[in-house]
């Protein structure tokens, strides 16, 4: 017997039931399975409490995934109506939002929390390079005062000397007031020059003990292995290198060379002319007011220098903030999309299969509305028509009647007996079985 695309279409569906249940349950069941890895990177306590914890979790969670789904399989391909449709799928939405809420974040943090970790060191050490270099660079901003404060320091002691072999200044040659001047300047400008000399050293150490640390770091992040111990270690690595970056802050010497710059100025302290004869010593008071305009000059530059070095942003400390692998994998979720995707699949996987259920059953109902109603029999219907097209067969064609032509007769005899006629008349009438007829048979017409 031929089969409707409608019946060939609910057999198929019917075929199928024991499949979806299983893929169902195999989809919940991975689903527990990551959402118990997840769960157990989040929970404290000893081995055992977490364990159980994050069994009777992870068991919960699957059975509550499974029973979702198949009430969503069961019911929305079978309701029609427009608005309710539409009402389910709101309440379907609403249980997918609970399902990622209890279980699709821990399963992405079991998918990809130990490289979610790993980023967040990676990013962590990025941050701790960028503040070495800037407390490094701030050090060594002083650095930059010294070729200036070395020249000050050889044309203060070049003028001496010429004043002392050539009386270029004064005219006069030999060691007054004006050599003693300069020679003083001199050696105050060499001594600030031997102080920024010194900080270099220093400085350079330092950078060198962080640049260690900062390598050790580097290895933790990619050391294969498990990253709890390495994120251990890599805590203990940033509390030294955190050390390390406040004592470059401390060992600027911008500050010490803005104060020497103001003693240039306010401290100095011009000699007495000792000139032999009026015309010398003012000759030497001359000189001495120009040495005294240009180390106010000088001054005046190394303190703007000074400054600007000292407004440069001071390094603010850098705390690090241990994450559990659940908490790393949502604050850079955007770089682990994949992932994601692959947890939000187990679980909402069978949101496909409802759907492709309800447009074969929206499809099954069509094809019925458009079939004959000779194909709408039932097996009943066709089983009573059988019956009775076999007893129509069986039972004997009825008699042709005969008429026969009576003489006339008087009028009183016109009229015969009654048990002639109902005589004559059981002659012409055909026996039907009704104890063979069942109830609802359609009597048999000759």
């Amino acid at each position: 017997m031929h089969k409707t695309n409608a019946a060939r279409l609910a057999e198929t569906v019917r075929g199928v039931e024991t499949m979806t249940r299983f893929a169902l349950a195999v989809l919940a069941l991975a689903s527990g399975v990551y959402t118990y890895l997840g769960v157990r990177g989040i929970l404290d306590g000893s081995a055992t409490f977490v364990f159980f914890a994050a069994i009777i979790y992870s068991a919960a969670v699957s059975v509550a995934i499974y029973a979702f789904w198949s009430f969503m399989l069961r019911f929305v391909p079978l309701v029609a109506d427009a608005a309710k449709r539409v009402a389910l799928f709101l309440t379907m939405a609403v249980g997918c939002c609970f399902i990622i809420a209890m279980s699709s974040w821990l399963n992405a943090a079991a998918l990809a929390g130990s490289a979610a970790l790993e980023q967040h060191l990676a990013v962590t050490l990025e941050g701790y390079v960028s503040d070495l270099d800037a407390a490094h660079g701030n050090a060594l901003a002083a650095q930059s005062l010294l070729p200036d404060v070395q020249r000050a320091a050889e044309r203060f002691s070049r003028l001496a000397e010429d004043e002392r072999s050539s009386g270029a200044l004064t005219g006069t040659t030999g060691s007054g007031s004006v050599v003693q001047l300069l020679a003083q300047m001199s050696a105050q400008m060499n001594e600030l020059a031997a102080t920024i000399t010194g900080s270099r050293e220093q400085v350079g150490a330092l950078f060198e003990q962080g640049s260690a640390h900062l390598a050790k770091m580097r290895e933790l992040v990619s050391a294969p292995g498990a990253i709890e111990p390495r994120a251990d270690q890599f805590s203990a690595e940033v509390v030294q290198l955190s050390a390390v970056i406040a004592a470059l802050q401390e060992t600027s010497v911008a500050p010490s060379v803005k104060r020497a710059a103001a003693d240039l100025s306010v401290g100095f302290i011009a000699p007495v002319a000792d000139g032999t004869s009026p015309d010398l010593v003012s000759r030497q008071d001359q000189v001495m007011s120009t040495v005294r305009t240009s180390v106010e000059a000088q001054s005046a530059a190394l303190s703007q220098a000074a400054d600007e070095i000292l407004a440069q942003q001071a390094i603010e400390p850098r705390r690090f903030v241990p994450l559990s692998s659940a908490e790393a994998v949502l604050r850079y979720w955007s770089d682990f999309i994949p992932s994601w995707a692959g947890a939000m699949s187990l679980d909402l996987l069978p949101v496909v299969l409802v759907l492709v259920l309800m447009i074969v059953h929206d499809a099954i109902r069509r094809e019925s509305v458009n079939l004959e109603e000779a194909e709408t029999v039932t097996a009943a219907e066709m089983l009573r028509a059988m019956a009775l097209f076999r007893q129509m067969a069986e039972a004997p064609p009825p008699p042709a009647p005969v008429e026969e032509v009576a003489p006339a007769r008087p009028a009183s005899e016109a009229a015969p007996p009654a048990a002639d006629e109902s005589g004559d008349g059981d002659a012409t009438v055909t026996p039907i079985d009704a104890a063979r007829r069942k109830p609802g048979d359609a009597p048999v017409r000759p």
